[in-house]
């Protein structure tokens, strides 16, 4: 592989709180890298510490251990800095200002000229879809439109390194196609993009690799085809035309029955499993709807890792 964009070395970070200033650590012995033109997905339950990952990369906080590099920068500077994107979780926008206004004072921020920053704003608007709310202060904007607004300003400098952190919150099914095509894009362009998301199947249709956080840890760290188990986990057998003793007989063979407008959904274990009850049923004159194996997602390998996080956890 190319060389990184960034590497994550070693990073840990304290936090102290409360009137006892107890210690919490919030990200613990933490490494990584992410190559150039890849999309990278850091993942992990709220309090993993995905956003202060993040808010270290941006200098916003400092690390107590441990280094970040991006494009071979350790100290970040604000040259390298200008080669980075970046949309907040929670993006705060000045609520007075229209987006076009907003995008400006980005664009200014970035050293863009005027002509840039007005030209770049309206394709921004329109690539996002608020070219309706042009003349819309922003502090109208519902939760969704906010979100955006602000990838739009992320975007909006052509920026090499894309850091979004849970871009697909508040969004629609539409919108969040929306933003998976953007990413997409920005990839094929040969950008490269780290994201967070709770939206684990937006994840596997976007991610090369990915990090999977457990209090402050990284469990898992790799391709998806590496890191999820290739073996099926269950198989679904659909069938119609099924007789009262022989929907009786096939349910003793299955995990797991359900009748749904009129078919029967047979759920077993693995895949070795839906062989008898398919030849049964040709025997017994039904017919197979469809046989559908289910491997293992992501989602199940992030409930699997946390399950065994809690399980490992002290008392």
């Amino acid at each position: 592989m190319s060389e990184p964009v960034m590497r994550v070395t070693g990073l840990h970070k304290t936090f102290r709180i409360g009137f006892f200033r107890k210690k919490v650590e919030a990200v613990c012995g933490v490494d990584f890298e992410v190559f150039d033109g890849e999309i990278f997905g850091l993942l992990g339950p709220n309090g993993a510490g995905k956003t202060t990952i993040i808010k270290m990369m941006l200098n916003l906080i400092f690390p107590m251990a441990g280094t970040i590099e991006l494009f071979g920068d350790k100290r970040r500077r604000p040259t390298t800095m200008k080669r980075v994107g970046y949309l907040p979780e929670n993006p705060y926008v000045y609520q007075y200002l229209k987006p076009l206004e907003f995008l400006d004072l980005c664009g200014r921020l970035t050293g863009m000229d005027r002509e840039t920053r007005d030209v770049k704003g309206r394709e921004m608007l329109d690539r996002v879809g608020l070219t309706h709310a042009i003349d819309r202060p922003i502090g109208k904007f519902s939760k969704g439109m906010m979100q955006r607004i602000g990838l739009a300003q992320a975007l909006l400098h052509d920026p090499e390194l894309l850091i979004l952190d849970e871009p697909m919150s508040g969004l629609d099914p539409i919108g969040r196609k929306e933003v998976r095509d953007l990413i997409l894009e920005h990839r094929d362009r040969g950008k490269t993009i780290l994201f967070t998301s709770h939206i684990l199947s937006d994840v596997e249709l976007l991610c090369d690799r990915v990090g999977i956080l457990q209090t402050g840890k990284m469990t898992h760290y790799g391709p998806l085809d590496e890191l999820l188990r290739p073996e099926t986990r269950r198989t679904e057998v659909v069938l119609e035309d099924v007789t009262v003793e022989l929907q009786e007989e096939l349910e003793e063979l299955a995990s797991r029955a359900d009748v749904i407008e009129g078919q029967l959904h047979l759920h077993v274990e693995g895949a070795e499993g839906a062989q008898p009850i398919i030849e049964r049923a040709v025997e017994q004159g039904a017919s197979v709807v469809s046989v559908t194996p289910a491997r293992e997602t992501l989602e199940d390998l992030f409930v699997r890792d946390a399950l065994a996080a809690s399980s490992t956890a002290p008392p």
